[in-house]
């Protein structure tokens, strides 16, 4: 019996050390009270606070992310688009060359595949300085124009937790979005969705998306040559629109808009 109580011994530190390295619970994550609809519970712990968070379009579907805690994010990361910034984090998704890159700067401290390297979905869940990042797998078309044809977890959707905001990136999303998908995701206060209309889900399914989200801030991407209006048509009148000539702005809690607002930074 003492070899055992010693192998016990043995083995706590180590568990206790596992346990210290998990990320915390989600800020941002629903509560699925009944199905098929979802009601939302905001579980935040964290008071309403002004430390702000600088969002900048970079171009195509990479916005960078700079937390009060100076963690820079990269979204859909190629290379293409730094906006002269040097990431910490980069995030990609594989549905085309122009949302990855497999030789990014080896200087990257954190490269996020929103794939499955092993033919596992992807699952991302861990604290980088000030933000809690995570993910919620969306599959993409085996090519490019079917719609039917769909590889499994192929996307992600990265959602950054940072200052008592809940940021998501729906990715190069191919389809709607169900309940649970919903429920995974949880409360979004700032969204970057994509607004072409072929590459991606259609005007209409995305669209939908966005008003079920309902998040107080919308920030269009992957745009293409698709006119706003045809995306601000969409909305029934439940979003402001503000045009911006920047590229960055920002924002924090307090300063979250009383009425869900799509901005459109310059360059989108």
């Amino acid at each position: 019996m003492k070899w055992i109580a010693a192998c016990i011994a043995l083995l706590l530190p180590a568990a206790s050390a596992s346990a210290q390295v998990r990320p915390p619970p989600s800020e941002c994550l629903a509560m699925a009270r009944s199905l098929p609809r979802v009601m939302y519970a905001n579980l935040s712990r964290v008071a309403a606070t002004d430390s702000a968070v600088t969002i900048t379009y970079a171009g195509h579907s990479t916005y960078i992310i700079e937390t009060p805690g100076n963690v820079t994010i990269a979204t859909d990361f190629s290379g293409a688009y730094t906006a002269g910034k040097s990431p910490d984090v980069v995030t990609m998704n594989r549905a085309h060359s122009t949302h990855y890159t497999l030789n990014p700067d080896p200087h990257i401290a954190h490269v996020l595949h929103g794939w499955g390297d092993d033919g596992k979905p992807a699952h991302h869940a861990l604290t980088v300085g000030d933000v809690l990042i995570r993910n919620v797998t969306t599959d993409i078309r085996a090519f490019s124009f079917d719609t039917e044809a769909l590889r499994k977890d192929g996307n992600s959707i990265f959602i950054f937790e940072v200052a008592g905001l809940c940021i998501g990136h729906l990715g190069h999303l191919h389809h709607p979005l169900d309940e649970t998908h919903y429920a995974a995701i949880g409360r979004l206060d700032i969204v970057m969705v994509p607004i072409d209309g072929t590459y991606t889900l259609s005007l209409d399914g995305m669209s939908e998306i966005t008003r079920r989200l309902r998040s107080s801030i919308v920030l269009p991407m992957h745009r293409f040559a698709t006119p706003l209006s045809d995306f601000m048509s969409r909305m029934n009148g439940q979003f402001e629109m503000d045009v911006r000539l920047e590229r960055s702005f920002s924002v924090s809690r307090v300063t979250l808009p009383r009425k869900p607002t799509i901005i459109i930074l310059d360059g989108v």
